[in-house]
């Protein structure tokens, strides 16, 4: 996952000086005596201040695309539906390619840019608070030439483009408030030449050619963060199916995957069965439809885009690895379905996820979670960086640190042995119901699990997800963690009768697990 270079709070305070001193005067739509003022350019996220921007909540983006993957040209015209949160005198949406028109509310805005994002829109008469508004932008660009704090979340490909990246990726490819904290519906309507398909999140609505071009009409119907939105435009090997209950499954590989093709396919074939077992942990499956795609693209991550998880080839170089399957489909519901209220709360997300992967591995039979826990802390030196990191508020740097996945997964098996199996699995479970389509902290999480529990945890989640040093052998033992490994097993690794060190040895699942690592890896350095 690539992370967002913070932009100087210097821009932010630029933005809010550059007021029009007769935009504060309110105006046309705007009660008399009230005053309009700006909308914040970034939404207060304690990690990206410039991420999303205030004054406004958007409900649906209806997105109409056209692309060239020869020259990577991308044409667009978005509506946004939105309704304003105070009276706008302005606002911000954040775009990175050129804009030709804006229009709010039919009639023609003004607009301008600034920083490397932020597109600064002045509509003929100011809006009033609480009131509906609709937002039309023309727009065009080569998405791969629009590079953010150096780097660049649109990946080119042998016959077309990806958009897919983690915390953004909306700005390359079309404009909106780009944060999880606005969550809204999408359709997404794409045309490509001939031979190509369009990706995107959702169910296929239609499909139609005309004149050497064909269109994909994609429909996201529950709300969706901007970053889980995707797009891939190439040629594309599909599989189709449905659920035993209904939904539709559908699956896309790229044509030149190489010696991947296989693995990557006998990996996420296996959708439709880990979903449904997935279900039996977390509860219903949250979204319209499910599946996945492997574009050729040259990175090493993975990503939960909504409905449609983006997966690297290089996740499969080893062979198959379902593990990677567990993992963003976990996403589905803690991630995307329940989304973080600041990105510092990314625990809610990469804890959970990595933790069905040992939930998986239990259920194989090639480890427990318990087992897994208990390698993890054990192979970890107490002088070890991992144990500095503190999931719980791990800070920009280190957002998609390891420790935030396996010292993340530590404090959910402390948990469950802490309130036992029946109060834990019945907290992830209703999880997931409780802030269905919305936005939670960690410490929301903290207060869930103490209300179904009836259990203080407020100490046990401060030791396992905020200390940054490794929990004492004490707190791991209360914690129902093995502090070392039995000698038994140490000897059977080593071949011998005596050792000086007791060494652990790795459950089986270990090896595909960590293969997954580089969920969380990114080539931009």
């Amino acid at each position: 996952m690539h992370r967002r270079i913070i932009v100087p709070s210097a821009l932010a305070a630029g933005l809010l000086l550059a007021i029009p001193a007769s935009a504060a005067a309110g105006g046309p739509g705007v009660s008399p005596g009230e005053s309009s003022t700006p909308g914040a350019p970034g939404i207060g996220d304690s990690y990206y201040p410039a991420s999303g921007n205030g004054g406004y909540d958007v409900s649906h983006y209806d997105l109409r695309l056209k692309y060239q993957p020869a020259t990577d040209l991308l044409e667009g015209t978005a509506t946004l539906i939105a309704t304003t949160k105070q009276n706008l005198s302005r606002f911000n949406l954040d775009l990175g390619l050129k804009v030709s028109e804006v229009r709010v509310n039919g009639r023609v805005a003004k607009f301008t840019t600034a920083g490397d994002h932020e597109l600064v829109v002045t509509p003929a008469a100011p809006l009033e608070k609480n009131k509906s508004v609709s937002i039309v932008v023309r727009y065009a660009g080569k998405p791969s030439e629009v590079k953010i704090g150096g780097w660049s979340a649109w990946a080119r490909t042998p016959d077309g483009g990806v958009a897919a990246q983690e915390p953004d990726s909306a700005v390359w490819w079309f404009p909106s408030n780009d944060h999880p904290l606005d969550k809204a519906t999408f359709d997404v309507s794409v045309s490509v030449p001939d031979g190509h398909q369009a990706i995107s999140n959702g169910v296929l609505q239609s499909q139609s050619s005309k004149l050497g071009w064909t269109r994909f009409n994609w429909r996201s119907d529950k709300p969706q963060a901007t970053y889980l939105a995707t797009l891939a435009v190439g040629k594309f090997d599909i599989t189709t199916d449905k659920t035993a209950n209904g939904l539709p499954v559908l699956n896309a590989y790229s044509k030149d995957l190489g010696a991947n093709a296989g693995a990557a396919r006998a990996s996420i074939e296996r959708t439709t069965e880990v979903a449904e077992w997935l279900e039996s942990v977390f509860g219903p499956y949250p979204f319209n439809s499910l599946g996945g795609y492997v574009p050729n693209v040259t990175s090493g991550f993975a990503l939960e885009t909504q409905t449609r998880p983006f997966y690297s080839p290089r996740q499969f170089a080893n062979g198959a690895n379902v593990s990677v399957v567990v993992h963003e489909l976990a996403h589905q519901w803690y991630g995307d379905s329940v989304s973080v209220a600041d990105w510092k709360d990314i625990w809610i997300n990469e804890g959970f996820a990595r933790y069905s992967q040992w939930l998986w591995s239990e259920k194989e039979g090639e480890g427990t979670a318990q087992e897994l826990a208990d390698y993890v802390y054990q192979t970890r030196a107490a002088d070890d960086p991992f144990w500095t990191v503190k999931p719980g508020d791990p800070g920009p740097d280190a957002q998609f640190d390891i420790a935030v996945y396996d010292r993340g997964a530590l404090a959910l098996q402390a948990l469950r042995n802490e309130v036992g199996d029946e109060a834990f699995f019945a907290i992830l479970k209703g999880w997931p119901q409780q802030y269905a389509y919305g936005n939670a902290k960690v410490s929301d999480f903290v207060k869930y699990a103490e209300k179904v529990s009836r259990k203080p945890l407020a100490g046990l989640f401060d030791t396992w997800l905020y200390q940054p040093v490794k929990p004492a052998a004490p707190a791991a033992a209360e914690a129902g963690l093995k502090a070392s490994a039995p000698k038994s097993a140490a000897r059977a690794a080593k071949g011998a009768a005596k050792t000086a060190t007791v060494q652990p040895v790795a459950p089986k699942s270990w090896k595909k697990i960590a293969e997954t690592n580089t969920i969380h890896e990114n080539d931009r350095h």
